[in-house]
Formats: structure tokens, C-alpha cells, sequence
């Protein structure tokens, strides 16, 4: 290259470290990152950026880190509108005695599509920038996933229940395949089944989705193993854990994205290292609901791909992935009573690169590498209670608060300027959350 001419770009960011994640626990110092149209064209030194790149836009961002987008794995995003409707519940309980039953009455297209908006604006300024959504009406979700540029994939539901969404088994079918063909081939928004749990799915279905999941190269995205409860009625009703029953149906393989799996045995976690399966932790939905400990460091040290997700907002409650990742980190050691258990570059790694494998979309997100999609975020690092800094890793892990991400940009388009959200009003949204809680409250 002739640096005497330098290349024209659209986007050249500069930051105090660079966070690329693969290579894993890498921290690049003084690094550029160079963004044409919607990928990542180069990573290298700031001084050598400068005589390569022209940019249209630099940025420079002395005492951030650059990290991947985080990769939320498993969330109901449209409950943000139930966000501290129920609280200090049993599952079961919070369940039937308020969710459900709320959902009922005001579940819709206009509920998923405001509740998921203010979910977009609330993961921006946490720097989450891909979501793999679970709820109704995915339709709707999709659209506004789309339409605010926010990468996804929308859970195609299958529950065996009428809901506000499908009122038979054929329409949850039919409707997860219009939906499929809908968003086929979005740049941003791709899909998956999602069979609620075991407890909630019949066999023929489970069989329906495995052969449509084959046809349609889907993952299978569901509940499973979130409590003790769940597992001893699968035992009652047929003999066997619930694990065991989607072994039986050919449900256990590389597509299959385990969200909790809070009661696993050691039979059951190899078979998921064996199977290619990835597995979702929760850990803040499963402390509140009091559903159990995923073993996730037994699950890391068996090769099975951990990811991350916050839950829903009505469980959780918020869509912190920071906190989260903490909280995962943190707990990993309390549970495998090992203080190296789940460290700061594998939690953050369990938080991107693992949510994007998880999620089949790890050639195009989840790490800072030349080919790959620019989904990015600065977090800064300048702020008292992130200093002094020692690691940066485990800054991000163990200090970082999501108030610290100042810019996000979602396929190389600035999302997060200076902690405002591009193309969101904010007391828009803040009003419109209100008009919500004030219609759920009435009843």
C-alpha cells in the first residue's frame, strides 16, 4: 500500500485499548480500528492508521476500551413493559399467578412492539448490541428490530396453549414459517425456533421442530432444566429427566441453545460437550426466581460453549450484560468453590464470541476482527471507579457499570453517541412506559 495516498474509508475509531476477545485475554494498546460500509477492514496502530486511512469519520476515544458489541443470549425483551410487576416469586408462581395472566389481557402487536423498543434504547446504552429474543407476535419484534437497525434473532414460538399469537398447534407452525420467510436474508434479523420448555411442548411438536429446524437450518432455542420442580415432574409423569427426553426426540445436537440448565448431572454435561450444544446462563433470573446454579465451570472445563443472557426484565430486571457477566463470573466461583472459576477474559468472551457461536452467528459478530460485522462499543474507563487500572479485562468485569458505555455502533452505524441514542427519543420512550404502567395497573 501506498501510504503517500491513504485510503479513503467511511470510519476510523482510535481507542486507548482495543479489546479484541479472539485472540482470547488480548488487549491492544493504542489501537485503530478501520470500518468500511458495514465491516471491520483493519486493526492496527494508531500512528500507522493515521498515514494509511482517510476516514470520513474519526473517532478518537482516549481512555476507552473498544470491546465486541455484547451478544445478550436469551431475552423476552417485549416484558420491559413488566418490568417490577411480580417480584419475589417462585417460578411457578410468578408465572401463572402474574405473568401469564397479564400477558393475556394486553399481550398484542402494539405491547411487543413498545416494549421492545424501550428494550433497544436500554440495551444501547449498556452496549449490547445483538439480542436473541424469545416472545410472541416476533412478527412485530422484528419489525422493530429492523426498522431502529438493532441486530437480532427472533424466537419463532411453538407452545402447546392458545395464545393472543396462535390458537392451535398447526398455527404456531404456520406463522413461524411466514415469519421465517418474512425476515430471510436480513442483513440484521435472522430466526430461530423457540419451544417454550419441555413442561410446555408435546413430543409431535418437538418432532415437527426438529425436522423444520434441519430444513430451514434453524437453531432450537428453549427452557430447559430451570428448576427442581421441572425436572422431578418430568420424572413423575414419564420416568425420565427432561434432558433425557429431548435426547430421545434427536433434539440434542448443535442446534440446540439450553437456556438455565440449572439441575444438570455430569452424564448430562457431557453429552452437551459431546453434542455441540450451547448453553445460555442466566445466573440473575435464576438468583431472584431461586430456580438453582447452573454449573457453568464444569460446563467451560467439559468444552461446552457458554453464553450469557440477562432473562427477561420481568425476572431479572434489567438488561445489564455488564452486571451480568459479573454476576456469572462472581457465582462460578462461589458454586465450583474455585476463585479461578469463570475469569474476567472468559466471562467477557462468554458475553460476546460465545452468545454469537451460541447463536450461529460467530463469522459475523462477537469479536473485533478484520471480515467481521462492526457491532461496537466504547466503554470508558476514565471514571474514579475504574481507577486505578491494573488489568482491563477484569476492570470491565469487576468495576465497569453499563453508564460507562459512551458509543455503540450496530454494522459500522453510530448507535450511541456520547451516551445519546441516535434516532430515539428518549422522553418519548419514558412517556410512553408510563402510559403502559398505568394501563397494567388499572387492569
Amino acid at each position: 500500500m501506498n501510504i503517500s495516498h491513504p485510503v479513503a474509508v467511511d470510519l476510523l475509531i482510535e481507542a486507548r485499548w482495543v479489546v479484541p476477545v479472539e485472540p482470547h485475554a488480548v488487549v491492544l494498546e493504542d489501537h485503530a480500528v478501520v470500518v468500511q460500509g458495514s465491516k471491520i477492514i483493519d486493526i492496527l496502530p494508531q500512528a500507522e492508521a493515521r498515514l494509511r486511512y482517510q476516514a470520513g469519520e474519526h473517532v478518537q476515544l482516549g481512555e476507552h476500551a473498544l470491546i465486541p458489541g455484547l451478544v445478550n443470549s436469551h431475552t423476552h425483551n417485549p416484558m420491559t413493559l413488566l418490568r417490577g410487576l411480580a417480584d419475589d416469586l417462585p417460578l411457578m408462581e410468578w408465572l401463572q399467578g402474574h405473568i401469564w395472566p397479564a400477558e393475556a389481557k394486553f399481550m398484542g402487536p402494539e405491547f411487543v412492539r413498545d416494549g421492545t423498543e424501550l428494550a433497544i434504547a436500554e440495551m444501547l446504552r449498556g452496549g449490547t448490541t445483538c439480542a436473541n429474543e424469545n416472545y410472541f407476535f416476533p412478527d412485530a419484534i422484528g419489525e422493530t428490530y429492523r426498522r431502529h437497525g438493532f441486530r437480532a434473532v427472533l424466537g419463532l414460538p411453538v407452545i402447546n396453549f392458545p395464545t393472543g399469537w396462535a390458537s392451535t398447534d398447526d398455527e404456531y407452525f404456520e406463522r413461524a414459517v411466514e415469519v421465517h420467510d418474512r425476515f430471510r436474508g436480513d442483513p440484521l434479523v435472522s430466526t430461530a425456533f423457540v419451544p417454550h420448555a419441555p413442561y410446555t411442548v408435546s413430543d409431535g411438536s418437538f418432532e415437527r421442530i426438529r425436522v423444520l429446524a434441519d430444513q430451514l437450518d434453524l437453531k432450537v432455542h428453549l427452557h430447559t432444566h430451570e428448576t427442581v420442580h421441572e425436572v422431578n415432574e418430568e420424572l413423575a409423569k414419564s420416568g425420565r429427566r427432561p434432558f433425557q427426553r429431548l435426547q430421545q426426540l434427536g433434539l440434542v445436537n448443535e442446534r440446540l441453545i439450553a437456556v438455565h440448565m440449572t439441575q444438570l448431572n455430569d452424564a448430562e454435561i457431557e453429552a452437551c460437550a459431546e453434542a455441540g450444544v450451547s448453553v445460555v446462563h442466566c445466573p440473575e433470573s435464576n438468583l431472584k426466581l431461586a430456580s438453582g446454579f447452573c454449573p457453568v465451570e464444569k460446563l467451560r472445563r467439559a468444552g461446552v460453549n457458554v453464553a450469557i443472557g440477562t432473562d427477561g426484565t420481568a425476572s431479572n430486571n434489567d438488561l445489564d450484560m455488564f452486571g451480568e457477566a459479573r454476576t456469572a463470573a462472581l457465582l462460578a466461583k462461589a458454586v465450583s468453590q474455585d476463585a479461578a472459576a469463570f475469569d474476567a477474559a472468559y466471562a467477557l468472551r462468554a458475553a460476546t464470541l460465545n452468545g454469537a457461536r451460541a447463536l450461529g452467528l460467530e463469522d459475523r459478530i462477537g469479536s473485533i476482527e478484520v471480515g467481521k460485522q462492526a457491532d461496537l462499543a466504547a466503554v470508558r474507563l476514565s471514571d474514579l471507579e475504574t481507577q486505578p487500572l491494573f488489568h482491563v479485562a477484569s476492570q470491565l468485569i469487576y468495576a465497569t457499570g453499563r453508564h460507562q458505555v459512551t458509543d455503540v455502533w450496530i454494522a459500522g452505524q453510530r448507535k450511541l453517541r456520547d451516551r445519546i441514542l441516535a434516532g430515539m427519543d428518549e422522553a418519548a420512550l419514558v412517556a410512553m412506559a408510563r402510559r403502559w404502567r398505568e394501563r397494567i395497573a388499572a387492569g
